[in-house]
């Protein structure tokens, strides 16, 4: 066979044969051709942190400092006081325990909701991405078939071919297109994977997340059920004292005297938060005005080198048709540029590291007016009925500064009004009791609940469920202990709220 039939066969062969394996081996070689072209793959999922481990241990890291503070304002109230004794402080700690318990239950139920939601979207998203993902394939291997059938001329045979240049440039400027495409397509196929990659990765997340929630359900739910036996235990052992103490005039006194130390205190703490909050929010705000400033000026700099540089390449031109569009024997000396360095922030205030959240947490959340305006249309915190009311007598001791509402244990207790809550803890006297700041100085006083569903910090809205209703802190009959204060005094809530 002479050399020059080899060739001819070799071509015919190609042209025969590979059109037909080239779709078979394609699929194959499509994704060696992506894997060579992507970055490598992030590291497998199991054996990290989840995100919610590492959010969850960010937000206990955030209250550390606010429930330090708080800690230490109740030690202070604790010193004044006489009584050491007292049989609710018996009950604290299984209270605490249940209240806790229960808010936990809660909040994983919610956060179990959610990541099921989240882990349905991911797997329609993914299924998606699966379908884009295939029809892009699909189009890249046609793509390169098509352009291997046609032979894939090369761009300098086509130029060195002696053809019409008319052709070349129209055949060149096709191919430029097909090149584009397949760079295109293939940009597209890659970003796609990657989003596979992306979802497939925060799916396992969420199923390691499902798995972390439902294990710490179980925890709560076994840590609820002994808590609840063990104050069972206690109510048991201490009922008549605790019967007998609650009849104390000298023990109203001080539970009234503790209320009235805690609400000042909390004022006092608000207000030196309120203002750390607007010396912040100022500094903040002239901190942004100063990088607006420097910002603008290095624009202002850019636009004036543009503009200068347009004006030397006016000249030069100029320069160049005056010498009949040839180079001088020594070309006129073209303006120089003076070399900006860049432009330097000006910094007219000291950088300092943003407040802490700890610092700032209790600002009042709504301003000063807003709380006075809703008087008599706010809602009861709780579904009951009304068993003692502002004013009246407590037996032989000081009269009701609240209102005590008789209401099923469990029962949701719902916040008044907008604010934020600056107490959320046990007090001897109230058992677990939460208080919201509504601004202008007014707070209400939710008592005596079985579990606190917000923590200290929280915004909650009109109707927010905040707690539900128990007989924390000794009482006999399951209620809501509720109050509302203005600049520390209590008042009578009967004229805004309907019960």
């Amino acid at each position: 066979m002479s050399h020059s039939v080899i060739p001819r066969w070799r071509a015919g062969l190609q042209r025969a044969v590979l059109p037909r394996l080239l779709p078979r081996f394609l699929p194959l070689l499509l994704p060696l051709l992506l894997s060579l072209t992507m970055p490598a793959a992030q590291a497998a999922v199991f054996g990290k942190a989840t995100e919610r481990s590492k959010q969850k241990a960010a937000a206990e890291a955030e209250r550390a400092g606010l429930q330090q503070k708080l800690s230490a304002l109740k030690k202070d109230i604790s010193k004044t006081e006489s009584a050491k004794d007292d049989a609710a402080d018996t009950l604290a700690e299984s209270e605490q325990a249940i209240s806790e318990a229960n808010r936990a239950l809660r909040e994983l139920a919610q956060e179990q909701d959610a990541t099921n939601v989240r882990l349905q979207q991911l797997s329609g998203e993914h299924e998606r991405l699966a379908q884009v993902v295939a029809q892009q394939k699909q189009q890249l291997a046609r793509l390169l078939r098509e352009q291997y059938v046609a032979g894939n001329e090369d761009r300098i045979k086509l130029l060195l071919s002696g053809d019409n240049p008319n052709r070349i440039n129209r055949d060149l400027q096709l191919m430029a297109y097909v090149s584009q495409a397949q760079a295109r397509l293939l940009d597209a196929l890659r970003a796609n994977l990657k989003a596979v990659e992306t979802n497939q990765a925060d799916a396992e997340n969420a199923k390691e997340e499902l798995q972390e929630i439902a294990q710490e359900q179980i925890q709560q739910k076994q840590r609820l059920e002994q808590e609840k036996s063990r104050r069972a235990t206690l109510l048991a052992n201490l009922s008549k004292k605790l019967v007998s103490q609650r009849k104390e005039a000298g023990n109203l006194e001080r539970d009234e005297q503790r209320m009235a130390g805690l609400v000042d205190k909390l004022n006092k703490l608000i207000q030196e938060q309120a203002i750390a909050a607007a010396a912040e929010k100022k500094r903040q705000e002239q901190l942004a005005a100063a990088r607006a400033e420097a910002k603008a000026k290095a624009e202002a700099e850019a636009r004036a080198q543009a503009r200068a540089a347009a004006a030397a390449e006016v000249e030069r031109q100029r320069l160049a048709r005056a010498n009949g569009g040839k180079a001088a024997s020594k070309p006129a000396e073209e303006p120089k540029l003076v070399q900006q360095k860049p432009v330097e922030v000006v910094k007219p205030l000291r950088e300092e590291a943003a407040a802490r959240p700890a610092d700032i947490a209790l600002a009042p959340a709504a301003p000063a007016g807003a709380f006075a305006s809703l008087k008599g249309q706010l809602r009861a915190p709780v579904n009951g009925k009304l068993a003692a009311r502002f004013g009246s007598k407590r037996g032989d001791g000081p009269s009701w500064k609240g209102v005590f509402i008789r209401a099923s244990e469990g029962s949701e207790v719902r916040a008044v009004a907008a604010g934020r809550v600056v107490f959320s803890d046990w007090l001897r006297g109230f058992g677990n009791l939460i208080i919201v700041d509504h601004g202008g100085q007014y707070m209400s006083i939710y008592g005596n609940n079985e579990t606190l569903l917000k923590r200290i910090g929280e915004l909650v809205k009109p109707g927010d469920a905040i707690a539900s209703a128990g007989n924390s802190g000794g009482q006999e009959e399951s209620g809501l202990y509720f109050e509302l204060r203005h600049q520390g005094a209590a008042f009578d809530p009967a004229s805004w709220i309907k019960f």
